[in-house]
């Protein structure tokens, strides 16, 4: 199924995709796809800015992972295979250089946080002051070594020209106007690596890497949970988006 065009209806109704769309990632993730001794869980914050979906790893768990580990699950080796991306950019080592003595975040139930994903809204591109709020969340977390995957389905706008990904990482290839939408995944290291696909409306979403060490990823199916949401949303407003 195609990328939408989500501008056609309200921030209303990308809501009410956008949280259908949380429970479908966070489903598929504890369905099998994230190693024995993580899971996922919808963000419960009250206010913004929060991340979506939190990945989570059991308190007490592992660090490493052995040559030989029944616990891997679906987890796949960055120097076995790296993400399959247009772009793949290194951020400048001295940029984090003195960041090294930032304490780790944790969830309220004392497990340890080790990735988030976010879905971009309306909200977060409607001024200049939530457009900051977000980069800086992003920032603050790659900084405190969680890893990250933005999903932006939304065009840029007055506040970030040249999309989300080229405000946050800076001079990097950026989204374009034939392909105004983005998707970047961004792994925590002593030197940070984003992974930038873009794409427009009427593409089909590929799977994307969520990192739980800076060794190893997870493939995020973005299409299958994008169409389970999909499926929820009222016919009303499916032919509002589809243009029918």
């Amino acid at each position: 199924m195609p990328v939408h065009d989500w501008t056609r209806v309200s921030a209303g109704t990308f809501h009410h995709f956008h949280q259908a769309w949380i429970t479908s990632l966070s489903d598929a993730l504890n369905a099998g796809l994230l190693p024995d001794g993580y899971y996922a869980m919808a963000e419960q914050v009250a206010g913004r800015p929060h991340p979506d979906v939190l990945t989570l790893e059991e308190y007490g768990g592992f660090e490493t992972w052995p040559e030989h580990d029944d616990r891997r699950g679906g987890s796949i080796a960055v120097a076995e295979q790296p993400p399959q991306v247009r772009y793949t950019l290194e951020a400048e080592e001295a940029i984090y250089a003195a960041k090294a003595d930032r304490i780790a975040l944790y969830h309220t139930s004392g497990d340890r946080v080790v990735a988030f994903l976010e879905i971009v809204s309306p909200g977060n591109k409607h001024s200049q002051v939530a457009i900051r709020q977000l980069l800086d969340k992003l920032a603050d977390a790659l900084e405190q070594g969680l890893h990250l995957l933005v999903i932006d389905l939304l065009p840029p706008g007055r506040h970030d020209p040249n999309g989300l990904h080229a405000a946050f990482w800076g001079a990097t290839p950026g989204v374009t106007a034939n392909q105004p939408l983005s998707l970047a995944a961004y792994r925590a290291d002593t030197c940070p690596t984003a992974y930038f696909e873009p794409l427009t409306v009427g593409d089909i979403l590929r799977n994307m890497p969520l990192f739980l060490t800076p060794d190893r990823y997870v493939n995020v199916p973005l299409e299958a949970t994008y169409q389970t949401a999909w499926h929820g949303v009222p016919q009303r407003w499916k032919r509002v988006i589809v243009g029918t």
